[in-house]
């Protein structure tokens, strides 16, 4: 946390944290830097007034925020929605040409002719639903994320809209031309020309901005562009970017009080947990876990603090790696074994882009380090490993086991901590540590919970838990032994009480209100 009581700047945070969204989606690291820089000089150029200027900045910095919301799905399609999220970006969909012409080669590279006409088969037959399936999440899930920042209606909206196509023939609702929120289509336009340009250059860009005008993007808006292309693509050519960003910022910027930090880390931490309907839920529960134990094992106030929300950001390194490692339910090989081992350092470098954030990102990236050097990702020996760090290992592992995963049911609590107790004794894990987490365990599993969020009632908690994790209305139904149907009202009315339509954003509200234990 940060060392002063001074308030910190949001951009200076979600500019470093925009990160998650870059690599969530597939993206070069800084697209959303990029995209945001000309987005904003592009509504400066407009006329904006300073509402809709601050709108726009914010919506195209966040604009692929949600991205996670549906890469369960998405890997299951298409193997590797990393993939399948870049191959997005340089597709027109608004063409269905294109869909042939651009993104099935692309999710298809080096799959064969049979695999093409199977992916080109699904396509034909259930690609509009899956796509405004897909939507549907990523700009709920978007929407929600701005609210948890305290971001105005304008950015709510932005983000609600920002996968909305300007001739109406696709998106989440449909939505055609000026009905679609104005800092949503520059958004747009803003990152189908900063990634063309990154793909091949400013004459490029303004090819694709011109070949998707009246298509999937706003026209005047295109023709707004292609006047001043060169002069708005060089602002997204700084030295440094983020800098620039902050820069960019319209007046008055907006800032925070310090003690909202642990809100900003929570809203990214659900973002990074819902890669995966096995992970849902672990950076918060993490956290609660560090944060009772670390002050249990005598950490002061301001070393609990930094621990807590270096704990909600542990993960968030998570998103750059696909679904289909996560969600694989046999050993992995060795290559996918080191994209794990990634995940670590890519916390680590995400959270060290902030100012705010800086002191936290070792913390964060040695979640994963083991008292005799058998950890990674720097393989760091006792010397090295601070108190803070030993107590979020030793929370991220127990969590971690008490949590189904593909590869094996949930761990009892009692086997969990018989297999904490075994890594200190095979000098692992830090003794102290391990004794602090497993008594605060102890009253996490005991905690009495208060009224329910959303006027829900108990089974409908049940069945948010059974739909936050991918299952159908058909599982869900044979787990409570009632029919499909009746499964399915149940998660209608989830929806209605909660304000969404989408699973990623119902999983989102229920990891928001720590509904999942």
């Amino acid at each position: 946390m940060a060392a002063s009581s001074a308030p910190l700047r949001l951009a200076d945070l979600i500019a470093a944290l925009s990160l998650v969204s870059d690599l969530g989606f597939g993206l070069a690291p800084e697209s959303a830097l990029r995209s945001c820089l000309v987005a904003t000089a592009l509504a400066r150029r407009l006329g904006l007034d300073e509402a809709e200027l601050a709108d726009t900045y914010w919506t195209a910095l966040l604009e692929h925020v949600g991205c996670t919301g549906f890469a369960h799905e998405a890997a299951s399609r298409y193997g590797d929605e990393l993939v399948m999220g870049a191959a997005a970006a340089r597709t027109d969909f608004a063409d269905p040409r294109d869909l042939f012409r651009t993104f099935l080669p692309a999710v298809n590279a080096g799959g064969g002719r049979l695999a093409w006409l199977r992916i080109a088969v699904m396509e034909i037959t259930s690609g509009a639903r899956v796509s405004r399936q897909y939507a549907t999440a990523a700009c709920e899930v978007g929407r929600t994320t701005a609210q948890r920042l305290g971001l105005p209606a304008g950015v709510q909206r932005g983000l609600h809209d920002v996968y909305e196509l300007w001739n109406g023939s696709g998106g989440a609702r449909g939505l055609k031309g000026d009905a679609i929120s104005l800092p949503a289509r520059i958004a747009q336009l803003s990152a189908t020309a900063v990634h063309f340009d990154s793909l091949g250059g400013p004459e490029l860009a303004i090819d694709a901005v011109r070949k998707q005008a009246g298509g999937a993007l706003d026209p005047q808006l295109a023709g707004a562009f292609a006047a001043a292309a060169s002069e708005l693509l060089d602002v997204a050519n700084a030295d440094d970017l983020h800098a620039a960003a902050l820069d960019a910022e319209p007046r008055p910027v907006r800032t925070m009080p310090t003690t909202r930090l642990s809100d900003v880390a929570a809203a990214f931490g659900d973002i990074a947990d819902l890669k995966s309907p096995y992970l849902l839920g672990h950076s918060s529960g993490v956290a609660r876990l560090a944060l009772d134990a670390g002050q249990r094992a005598g950490l002061d106030g301001s070393d609990a603090d930094r621990l807590h929300v270096a704990a909600l950001l542990h993960d968030i390194g998570r998103v750059g790696i696909s679904d289909s490692v996560w969600d694989r339910p046999a050993s992995l090989n060795g290559a996918q074994w080191e994209q794990v081992r990634l995940h670590a350092y890519q916390s680590e470098r995400i959270v060290a882009r902030s100012s705010a954030l800086r002191a936290l990102a070792p913390i964060a990236g040695m979640h994963h380090e083991r008292l005799d050097g058998s950890g990674y990702h720097r393989e760091a020996r006792a010397r090295e490993i601070p108190s803070t760090v030993r107590v979020l290992a030793a929370a991220d592992a127990y969590r971690a086991m008490t949590q189904e995963r593909p590869y094996r049911p949930a761990l009892e609590p009692d086997e969990a901590a018989r297999r904490l107790r075994a890594d200190v004794e095979g000098g692992r894990l830090d003794g102290d540590a391990v004794t602090a987490v497993l008594d605060a365990a102890g009253h996490v599993t005991t905690r009495v919970r208060g009224s329910l969020p959303a006027g829900l009632s108990e089974r409908e908690v049940e069945v948010l838990r059974l739909m936050s994790r991918g299952l159908s209305n058909r599982q869900i139904g044979e787990h409570f032994t009632i029919s499909p149907r009746t499964a399915e009202h149940h998660v209608q009315h989830i929806y209605t009480k909660v304000g969404v339509s989408s699973r990623a954003a119902a999983a989102v509200f229920a990891m928001e209100h720590d509904l999942l234990d």
